[in-house]
């Protein structure tokens, strides 16, 4: 027990020191994802995901592009900090609520997104569907990019850009 604090504590302390030394700017971006990751799992567990969409505004498209101009480093920045986030919350984050998250801080920013909703034959079982979400701004893959090509794009919700402020 106490090597796994002792090993839990050095990690703690060597990601503390990590964050610190990043610019104000990433720290601000961390902290907002890791709240955002926190809303957004809470939020599918008290709302059904159609409902939820409906409350955020998401709009079901067919496939679209969305190019990106002076943005793409902001998303960049933004998928980073999600990615870093979701590794260090002490709840399991899905990659429904990554993208998720990632859809609020993108539209926040009035950036523009589409959050794509896959399925893919259950590897594990006979009968059953596997299920994957991420999120795009323009051409970048900001969460889930892992394993996205085996499934089926079945919807994709795109955040209309608009501003919550």
């Amino acid at each position: 027990m106490s090597w796994k604090m002792n090993n839990w504590s050095r990690s703690l302390r060597k990601d503390l020191l990590k964050f610190l030394r990043r610019s104000g700017a990433d720290r601000a971006r961390l902290i907002k994802a890791f709240l955002w990751l926190g809303v957004m799992r809470w939020a599918l567990w008290r709302w059904p995901f159609q409902r939820l969409a409906l409350r955020m505004g998401l709009q079901q498209v067919e496939p679209v592009d969305l190019s990106l101009t002076d943005q793409a480093a902001e998303a960049a920045h933004i998928g980073w900090a999600l990615r870093a986030m979701a590794s260090r919350t002490p709840w399991k984050n899905s990659c429904l609520v990554e993208s998720l998250a990632g859809m609020m801080m993108l539209r926040r920013r009035n950036i523009p997104a589409a959050l794509y909703l896959g399925v893919a034959k259950d590897e594990t079982e006979a009968d059953d569907l596997a299920a994957h979400a991420w999120l795009c701004s323009g051409s970048l893959v900001l969460t889930g990019e892992d394993g996205r090509d085996r499934y089926r794009v079945i919807s994709i919700f795109i955040n209309q850009a608009r501003s919550l402020h």
